[in-house]
């Protein structure tokens, strides 16, 4: 399956501080909101949705095409996505502005507050898909991940021109967008992916009901945080999952990313959608367990082991052939 991944390339500089957002927070006050929190820890890791999402189906064995816009420091990144399976020859590269920069901090809750410098990724409503396709063959699908909005749209123009199936996952963009452009971002998505917040901020900004918002899409995941995922489509085909027990809750960022990668990895090898949402939701835990979006590692043989844990050996026999060894 020839899969290209749209979206953000950043660098993520993930801060903790000990204690809970909320406490500092004062009723009647917000209007005027002004806060500072004394972080105890800095880390700076390899990130972006577009990047996170290659990287996961890279690991899992797959050859995802990277398409997006990148800054003039691209080169030890490119090394690193280029290792893990990522096609990143179609990157554009910016000659002025340096890759994206995301910056967040997370409380002992896991609540995060976060801000986003789009640097080089400005550049992406210049990415053309006519042309990468010439080269890597017609995509089966194409995931658009949370990126210059322009390039968000004019990529899902393209894909329903086309007759191409693609994934619209808008998240860290929906606050940016207006209700106008979310609609035409979504409209004929074969898969649409939201958090239950992203969910219920895209019913308020395009004034779409639930069902109609589903009705619009073919298939509609929806992730639950540590209550894992459902997937439904407007025919009344519904399937949810759980997480897998973690082992411990390091940091949340690229969680969401994560569940993309494996989804969409299983949807590459055809399983049904309930194997594909429990290979989402695995790898997800693998990115809870550690500081980074792209620092998690394990071995097929520990993989489908731990799938088999939490899902069953017969889940787990569905997917062992897959998994690279």
């Amino acid at each position: 399956m020839n899969i290209g991944v749209a979206g953000s390339v950043g660098l993520d500089h993930l801060m903790t501080f000990s204690g809970k957002f909320t406490d500092s927070l004062v009723a009647g006050s917000l209007e005027k909101l002004s806060l500072s929190f004394l972080v105890d820890s800095l880390d700076v890791r390899r990130g972006g949705c577009a990047a996170n999402i290659a990287f996961g189906m890279g690991v899992l064995g797959l050859k995802p095409t990277l398409i997006a816009a990148v800054g003039k420091d691209w080169p030890d990144y490119e090394a690193w996505l280029s290792r893990h399976g990522v096609d990143t020859s179609h990157a554009l590269v910016s000659q002025s502005l340096y890759t994206a920069h995301f910056m967040v901090t997370t409380d002992d809750e896991l609540n995060q507050i976060a801000s986003f410098f789009p640097g080089a990724m400005v550049e992406a409503r210049n990415i053309e898909l006519g042309p990468i396709m010439e080269k890597t063959g017609r995509f089966d699908m194409l995931v658009i991940s949370p990126d210059d909005p322009e390039a968000m749209l004019r990529h899902s123009e393209v894909c329903r021109d086309l007759g191409i199936a693609f994934a619209a996952d808008p998240s860290q963009q929906m606050a940016r967008m207006s209700g106008e452009e979310i609609k035409l971002l979504i409209d004929g998505a074969s898969y649409l992916f939201m958090n239950e917040y992203e969910l219920a901020l895209a019913m308020q900004k395009t004034g779409w009901s639930d069902a109609e918002i589903l009705s619009r899409v073919k298939v509609r995941v929806t992730t639950l945080g540590s209550k894992g995922a459902k997937v439904e489509t407007a025919g009344g085909d519904f399937v949810q999952v759980g997480c897998p027990k973690e082992r411990s809750k390091t940091d949340p960022t690229g969680v969401g990313d994560s569940f993309r990668s494996g989804f969409i990895a299983g949807l590459a090898w055809g399983l049904s959608h309930e194997r594909c949402a429990q290979l989402g939701a695995l790898i997800a835990t693998y990115v809870i367990e550690t500081m980074g979006t792209q620092e998690y590692r394990f071995t097929g043989d520990e993989f489908v082991a731990r799938f088999a844990e939490a899902y069953g050996a017969q889940a787990a026999d569905e997917i062992a052939s897959h998994i690279k060894k």
